[in-house]
């Protein structure tokens, strides 16, 4: 089980592993220009030779993969809303109580938490800090136990079913290396999704927000971006334009992890307190 802090800020979870402080990697992803083509799905299935989902749909939405697992890294929801302007937090086209409807599009992916549940209890050592700060599971050390797939709070890591190991979005550690960018961004038509350092993409994300306000979109929010929550920010957030449920996302996420060292000290403090009584119970009985 890693030594890592469990909680709490983190400014360089890369650092803490050993890695010479670098700038932290990650995943900004604007919900408000993706148009749902899902060339992210399928350029990140190319390049990590993960197996296609079928072609059925869900009946709910044009959404044919449903949700991330273990051979879909990347999954675009799909949500359809209708209401006044007011409702949607967005400028009006027409009367001010006129009904209209948007489509509501994010490609969703491993948020690569500051503080990962996943790599905490993972019994083999087989998910690592990597030197760019991202979460990245090894599969010549995983054994397939599984005790990653509920410890995460985002409902995220899966087990493949072709192999029987864990598996999840590497943000293309392989070319990263090479100084490429992810196979995901790389494809994205409309920079939805943006790579690069993290410090920069919050200011960036900032900016964004502040953007969308001034032209009336007064829903747009950020959602992961922020070192004090739950997790010790993500890796990779979010610009929303409703509440984080719409898109399926947790409102408030916690690492699962995080009150583990708490625990411990209460469950030592019982069997202490348990040890004493049965030592007495004894000794009463030989007087």
């Amino acid at each position: 089980m890693s030594s890592h802090r469990l909680s709490g800020p983190l400014p360089d979870p890369a650092a803490e592993t050993g890695y010479p402080p670098q700038p932290r990697a990650g995943f900004f992803t604007d919900t408000s220009v993706c148009i749902g083509c899902k060339a992210c799905e399928v350029a990140c299935k190319e390049w990590n030779l993960l197996p296609e989902d079928g072609l059925e749909l869900t009946a709910t939405s044009y959404d044919n993969t449903g949700e991330l697992s273990g051979t879909t890294w990347r999954h675009v929801a799909f949500v359809e809303q209708s209401g006044t302007p007011a409702e949607l937090g967005m400028p009006s086209f027409g009367a001010p109580d006129e009904q209209q409807v948007r489509w509501l599009m994010s490609s969703d992916v491993c948020k690569h938490c500051t503080h990962a549940a996943c790599l905490d209890v993972c019994p083999t050592g087989a998910l690592i800090r990597t030197e760019h700060g991202t979460v990245l599971v090894q599969d010549d050390v995983c054994n397939g136990c599984g005790y990653c797939v509920p410890a995460c709070p985002y409902g995220v890591i899966d087990i493949r079913p072709d192999t029987g190991g864990a598996a999840k979005c590497t943000l293309c550690q392989d070319r990263l290396g090479a100084g490429l960018k992810p196979a995901c961004a790389t494809a994205c038509p409309t920079e939805s999704i943006q790579y690069g350092p993290l410090d920069e993409l919050r200011e960036r994300a900032a900016m964004r927000v502040e953007e969308l306000h001034e032209r009336g979109v007064t829903s747009a929010r950020l959602y992961g971006h922020e070192p004090t929550d739950g997790v010790g920010g993500d890796g990779a957030f979010f610009l929303l334009l409703d509440d984080p449920e719409v898109y399926g996302l947790p409102p408030d996420p916690v690492v699962t992890t995080r009150d583990l060292p708490s625990m411990w000290r209460h469950a030592a403090a019982a069997a202490a307190t348990a040890a004493v009584v049965i030592a007495g119970s004894f000794l009463g009985r030989k007087r």
